[in-house]
């Protein structure tokens, strides 16, 4: 009797979530550990590393942003062309300068420009330098519903030194926002083109600044720390317990719709942070009815 009840113990014990095919409410990881991946635009001189999606051991966990990683370009070097029907691109240059080519047109990119570029359109990006050239990339899915018409292929691109930093409703004034890309529907980011993505945007935060915690019920969320240090929130939602994690340069969190998400910088003088961040709207269930 004794054996019996230890066997049914034993079956008894939960299966690792991952068994399961539970998505996490959140992830972090450190990109300096991260291994580069090949992907569909390397090449011996362009290198894929990627963050969260396409490539990652946890890709399961994201519902709209397809890939979101860091490309390094070797000097004079460049990427494989890549088209996407029902995905929309993201890029942010970290460092370097180079070109972006969309279609027939190619438009020159340097340190802190982002562009967007749409569905259907061929593209791909070069070095024209003998520095190193880095980039942030994601693409976000665009769901079937969603009409997606041929789009122009001229590329729309930008600066951060073109942007004002405000304030944005809700968040306390010691982080101050750069609107980069947002909605094709809407007219407040500095390029507003995007079908699935909420808004793409740069936070600065003052010493012992916060954007408070909160959640997003239907985006899903990705930080990336660029420079500063300071707390991470994440959690499980407004019922659920929220934590405070290590965070500095080169960390990186997703976190999926209705997670607790929010950052405390450091309260010391001189103590600025840097985040760029996206969010994606994601799919809603279906009413079975």
């Amino acid at each position: 009797m004794k054996t019996l009840l230890i066997m049914l113990l034993v079956t008894a014990v939960p299966l690792p979530a991952q068994e399961h095919g539970i998505a996490p409410t959140w992830l972090r990881r450190y990109v300096p550990d991260l291994s580069e991946r090949r992907a569909d635009l390397s090449t011996d001189s362009c290198h894929y590393t990627p963050i969260f999606g396409e490539e990652d051991a946890e890709a399961h966990a994201l519902q709209s942003v397809v890939r979101f990683g860091e490309v390094t370009i070797d000097g004079r070097g460049s990427c494989q062309a890549a088209e996407y029907p029902r995905q929309e691109g993201l890029f942010f240059v970290l460092g370097g300068s180079g070109l972006l080519h969309e279609g027939d047109e190619t438009r020159a990119m340097r340190k802190d420009d982002f562009a967007y570029v749409p569905p259907m359109i061929r593209h791909s990006v070069a070095n024209t330098s003998k520095e190193p050239f880095r980039l942030v990339i994601a693409t976000i899915s665009i769901p079937p519903e969603i009409s997606v018409l041929p789009q122009s292929p001229k590329p729309m691109v930008a600066n951060l030194d073109e942007l004002k930093e405000r304030t944005v409703e809700g968040h306390p004034a010691s982080v101050l926002y750069k609107l980069l890309i947002g909605p094709r529907t809407a007219s407040r980011d500095r390029i507003n083109a995007t079908f699935e993505v909420a808004d793409f945007f740069l936070m600065d935060f003052a010493p012992g600044g916060t954007n408070s915690p909160h959640h997003h019920e239907v985006e899903e969320e990705i930080y990336l720390v660029l420079d500063g240090e300071g707390k991470m929130a994440a959690g499980s939602g407004t019922d659920g317990i929220v934590g405070l994690y290590p965070a500095k340069s080169g960390d990186a969190y997703y976190f999926r719709p209705n997670c607790t998400v929010g950052f405390y910088n450091q309260d010391a003088p001189g103590a600025k942070a840097h985040i760029l961040a996206l969010r994606a709207f994601v799919p809603l269930p279906k009413n079975p009815d």
